[in-house]
């Protein structure tokens, strides 16, 4: 598993994006889209990865072939304790997922590109424009759940979270509009 690679190569102290973009390589884009998705499930740092979500689905909507940060992004340090203390716990969760995903009805690799980071893109904003106590946790799941499947090549699971996630949206935007409504003042 390539979370656990990465977390058993982490440098002691801090490590940065840049570090770990260069031990991804092509898989850059669902691998930190995966681990920003868990961050973004947590209180505190989801507005962070958000943000860095938000970056990373562009990219992915506009074709690029790799992942690509601002060196002042890139270059930032984040204390390898925190990042390790939430790889501990979810690399065993991610591990019991993998057993049941697999590579299943393949997709067209630049199209599925850019469906996923439309995608996260919308789901990642829903995520940073409600700013409402644990609001944060279904967009960041269903993110990881896209992330995973995308990562694995399980287009079966991958249409299934994307369907999924459209529903959230959708459901989710008509609850806001009856809100919105029901607020007017005649």
């Amino acid at each position: 598993m390539i979370l656990q690679q990465l977390h058993d190569q982490v440098p002691a102290g801090a490590l940065t994006l840049q570090w770990l973009l260069e031990r991804l390589g092509q898989q850059s884009f669902g691998i930190l889209m995966l681990i920003l998705a868990i961050a973004a499930a947590a209180p505190g740092i989801s507005v962070i990865a958000g943000v860095l979500l938000l970056v990373t689905s562009f990219e992915m909507m506009i074709g690029l072939p790799q992942l690509r940060l601002p060196n002042w992004l890139a270059g930032r340090k984040f204390p390898t304790q925190h990042v390790s203390a939430v790889m501990r716990r979810v690399i065993p969760i991610i591990a019991h997922l993998e057993r049941s995903i697999h590579p299943r009805l393949p997709t067209p690799a630049t199209g599925t590109r850019r469906v996923v980071g439309v995608a996260v893109f919308a789901l990642t904003m829903r995520l940073l424009l409600a700013p409402l106590p644990l609001s944060n946790i279904v967009p960041a799941i269903l993110v990881a759940l896209i992330s995973l499947a995308y990562v694995e090549e399980d287009g079966l699971l991958l249409l299934i979270a994307l369907l999924i996630g459209c529903l959230f949206l959708i459901v989710e935007t008509s609850a806001t509009w009856q809100l919105i409504q029901g607020l007017r003042i005649p």
